[in-house]
């Protein structure tokens, strides 16, 4: 085992890369969860607009070309 870096303990370097996989995984998919999350909220009761109407596809899409 190389310990020229930093030693954090017993874990080899293969576990080390197998547990950051695993965690990035889970926080890909709770990202992704969040996003939908704020998607279908927002379409619900839309915030950041000047009118209290509900958001329409139409304003999805304006909101879409606007982050692109």
């Amino acid at each position: 085992m190389d310990k020229s870096g930093l030693y954090l303990g017993n874990v080899s370097d293969a576990e080390a890369k197998e547990f950051h996989n695993a965690f990035m995984s889970g926080f890909y998919i709770w990202l992704l969860v969040a996003i939908v999350a704020h998607i279908l909220t927002w379409m619900w009761k839309p915030w950041l607009t000047m009118d209290a109407k509900r958001a329409s596809l139409e304003s999805l899409v304006t909101l879409s070309n606007l982050l692109a």
